[in-house]
């Protein structure tokens, strides 16, 4: 079974300790994702901070608006720098996404890699050269425009 990797590339007029502030709050996930998944964290117990061991479940609708179970952990983070978070349980056979924040003059980088598999072999890898790659690409889209809503455009 094949593993597939995204990378996605922003630069941000803000300084990393508000990126970081940003995306190292769970609830802030919803506003950076296409309404049309209808995507809703339904865990109760977090922190304030993320941190290693966390767990974020949430329900989307990413096909035929069938319900999806997610539950992933916060397996790796040094704060201001990066986070991962890795599936525990969902649509995925695999699923590791860093998140990356690096100062730059005049803001942040930030660097997403996303390193994927299907679940069901062949037909997964079928699957991705239909539509899945796409999904995620779409969402990483959405979230790139999200985020020069909230930050403002990069010069």
């Amino acid at each position: 079974m094949a593993s597939h990797t995204l990378r996605a590339v922003q630069q941000i007029p803000a300084s990393t300790e508000r990126v970081w502030e940003f995306f190292s709050d769970h609830t802030n996930l919803q506003r950076i994702t296409p309404a049309n998944l209808q995507f809703k964290i339904i865990s109760q117990h977090h922190g304030d901070i993320i941190y290693p061991g966390q767990i974020i479940e949430y329900t989307l609708k990413p096909l035929l608006g069938i319900s999806v179970y997610w539950m992933t952990e916060i397996a790796h983070v040094v704060p201001g720098k990066f986070f991962v978070d890795e599936q525990r349980k969902g649509p995925y056979a695999m699923w590791h996404h860093q998140h990356h924040f690096n100062a730059i003059e005049g803001g942040t980088e930030m660097v997403d890699i996303v390193h994927y598999k299907n679940p069901l072999g062949f037909m997964g890898n079928l699957a991705n050269s239909l539509f899945v790659r796409k999904k995620v690409e779409a969402i990483f889209n959405y979230r790139f425009k999200k985020i020069e809503e909230i930050f403002g455009k990069w010069s």
